[in-house]
């Protein structure tokens, strides 16, 4: 494969008395290898379906590739309605496989239609969709398993009663619906509105679900190579099917991650040093924080378990936030994300001869700097006992996403397995939804209402004013 792990900067030998001992870590080879096999045991099975996904879609592939050639040719803009896992990872491989001013290059050049997200309900940015886009020219992807989610269903309301009124019975035309097959609300409607439907497997939770139809069909549309996007996972897969951590690149991650939670490094730092990949740790941020933050687990033990997810940017977070990881506590391990070749050069021209601490990048390239300064961080980290390591890969393609998507998958999945929790609930989600709920009056929920008007009430003499 073209993406490597090195975690020499995790260990001992090169980090210092701060690291993981070789010793420490072959003594938990066992250990990783009951995870590994805790995983495979349920392949395919509950919420694991998405290990499914890389091998059993040829014909859901084929039917997306239609549908995005027909969206193509018949509007000026896609927009995706949904939130969490079904807008995060949307965005992220968007951002990193498409040209970064994709919307603002001519249609001649990007072949498709612009391409926008609308993750949150916030009703200025709901409203200045509409300044942007003619929604009689507009496909509108919403996407929700349950057809339930209070977000995703206003946007679709909102769309949906804008459609109607200018477009009449034809407004269904304009939607494409990708939800649960076989029960929720969004199926209902999609069936007796004859809407074109998308189906989100059962066992496939929002924060797995970018290899199924969640995020296939907007990157077809957006003519991203879907089909190099699922090689990429399906051989990234296979190479994980060892239980070695010398050959197992998740399970290697996800052990050295545990055993750095276990000696209280409960942040994790993913920073990218490639625009492109800026998103993949808003992506990752949500797969990693709400399957591994959890209060109990399997047998009811109360463990409070987790690791706070941070994103970052190369180079533009040296200047802000490595100030704190070089000095600040020893809580955090950095993840780097390194490409080899990026797939555009720009040359430093000379100049500025009187100005040595400038003339001395001139004859270089913006793609050098940002090489050299991923060095210069990672190296400066480490003389500081700093645990990081590095993903990288040879250039950003279809193939290597898929790839990086279904490895990050994996160690997630395994990193659940060693801490005996279920990786795949949000029971910390459910409750603020509850209560969003009661404060709504929706039925069923009074209970929840009776508790919220007897909960503490704020005291004046906290509130400056």
């Amino acid at each position: 494969m073209s993406i490597k792990v090195n975690y020499n900067n995790m260990m001992q030998d090169i980090l210092g008395e701060k690291g993981i001992s070789y010793e420490q870590l072959t003594s938990l080879v066992p250990f990783a290898q009951d995870a590994h096999a805790k995983v495979e045991s349920k392949r395919g099975q509950g919420m694991q379906g998405w290990m499914d996904s890389p091998y059993n879609q040829d014909d859901v592939v084929a039917r997306i590739n239609q549908v995005a050639k027909k969206i193509q040719d018949s509007c000026e803009n896609f927009v995706v309605l949904g939130i969490g896992g079904s807008a995060l990872g949307p965005i992220a491989v968007f951002t990193a496989l498409k040209h970064l001013y994709y919307n603002e290059l001519p249609r001649s050049v990007r072949k498709g239609p612009r391409f926008y997200v609308i993750d949150n309900v916030d009703p200025e940015r709901m409203n200045a969709l509409f300044d942007i886009i003619d929604i009689e020219n507009t496909v509108f992807n919403v996407i929700t398993k349950s057809g339930a989610t209070s977000e995703t269903m206003s946007q679709y309301l909102i769309i949906m009663d804008m459609l109607t009124k200018k477009l009449g019975d034809k407004a269904k035309d304009r939607i494409i619906a990708t939800t649960s097959e076989t029960k929720g609300n969004l199926i209902k409607l999609a069936n007796e509105l004859q809407l074109e439907t998308f189906y989100i497997p059962d066992g496939v939770g929002g924060r797995f679900s970018e290899l199924c139809p969640v995020g296939l069909l907007p990157a077809a549309v957006i003519g991203i190579d879907i089909a190099e996007l699922l090689r990429g996972a399906r051989e990234m897969d296979e190479k994980c099917k060892v239980a070695d951590i010398a050959h197992n690149p998740a399970l290697a991650i996800a052990l050295l991650q545990y055993i750095s939670m276990k000696e209280g490094k409960n942040i994790g730092v993913m920073m990218p040093y490639a625009d492109s990949l800026k998103y993949i740790a808003d992506w990752y941020c949500q797969l990693w924080a709400e399957s591994l933050g959890k209060e109990v687990d399997l047998d009811g033990n109360m463990v409070n378990v987790g690791q706070t997810p941070v994103k970052a940017l190369g180079v533009t977070d040296q200047h802000s936030q490595v100030q704190l990881y070089n000095e600040g506590p020893f809580d955090k391990v950095i993840t780097f994300l390194e490409v080899d070749n990026f797939r555009s050069e720009c040359q430093i021209p000379h100049g500025c001869e009187a100005f040595p601490d400038v003339n001395f990048l001139c004859g270089h390239s913006l793609n050098e700097l940002m090489t050299k300064e991923l060095h210069a961080t990672r190296y400066n980290l480490t003389q500081r006992g700093r645990a990081n390591y590095t993903i990288s890969m040879d250039v950003v393609n279809e193939y290597n996403i898929g790839a990086l998507l279904y490895l990050m998958q994996l160690q997630t999945a395994y990193a659940g397995a060693m801490f005996n929790i279920d990786a795949y609930n949000q029971p910390g989600v459910e409750g603020g939804k509850n209560a969003t709920y009661a404060l709504f009056g929706r039925k069923g929920y009074e209970a929840k209402v009776e508790e919220m008007r007897n909960a503490k009430a704020d005291l004046n003499k906290y509130i400056i004013d």
